[in-house]
């Protein structure tokens, strides 16, 4: 009997790999170098990860899909306080990209919900490449959210030494309200999402660890 589109691994493998090139590219051409570390390195680890792991035997829904749904519910809280404080003019001031609001809710308030969705789907079918999204999603916000903390350490590209927030034009696109949180020039220590930053990390690195010792069985 021929396998099913959906639970073929080659087809999974195939998608997978055009994601983790694909997607980093777009965002390179988009808004710049941020989130090709970010979203490619979150997507190289993930893809090793799933390769080794969920591609060859997928994972028992009641094992990876509480810990999946926990992670994402957790991250949309955390989408919250990065909206309501600013996180992508603040990373537009930081890194000197053309990150709008526009785009940040259009990713991730919008078009993430669903690919979430269908993802929690997917891991209740054992469809190889549900696995990997999640594997994705929990070395993202899993592991990466950690670099809320390191934010604010880092000089802004644009007036790090004005307090204020920079409307101005980047690459053409204009970036309204760009808030400054150099802890150097604010005198404190925080950036868009930090408060919230641990809710999707503390199930996403207890569903890398579990997923890796079950490997090791």
């Amino acid at each position: 009997m021929k396998t099913p589109l959906l639970l073929s691994p080659k087809v999974s493998f195939l998608a997978a790999c055009t994601f983790t090139v694909v997607a980093p590219v777009m965002g390179y051409f988009a808004i710049g170098l941020p989130p090709v570390i970010i979203v490619g390195g979150a997507a190289l680890i993930g893809f090793c990860c799933w390769y080794f792991t969920y591609l060859k035997k997928p994972v028992d829904p009641s094992i990876i899909l509480p810990l999946f749904i926990l992670t994402v519910a957790g991250l949309q809280i955390h989408i919250v306080e990065e909206y309501l404080m600013g996180f992508a003019p603040a990373m537009s001031r930081l890194f000197g990209i053309p990150w709008s609001e526009r785009s940040f809710l259009m990713v991730f308030a919008l078009i993430g919900p669903v690919i979430y969705t269908l993802t929690s789907l997917g891991l209740y079918y054992k469809i190889p490449i549900a696995g990997f999204v999640a594997w994705f999603i929990f070395i993202g916000p899993g592991v990466a959210e950690f670099t809320h903390f390191i934010f604010p350490l880092i000089a802004p590209e644009l007036l790090p030494h004005d307090p204020h927030s920079l409307t101005a034009s980047i690459k053409g696109t204009r970036i309204s309200q760009m808030p400054n949180f150099y802890v150097k020039t604010t005198g404190k220590y925080y950036f868009p999402g930090m408060w919230t930053a641990v809710l999707p990390m503390i199930p996403g690195c207890l569903a890398i660890y579990r997923l890796l010792i079950r490997k090791r069985l």
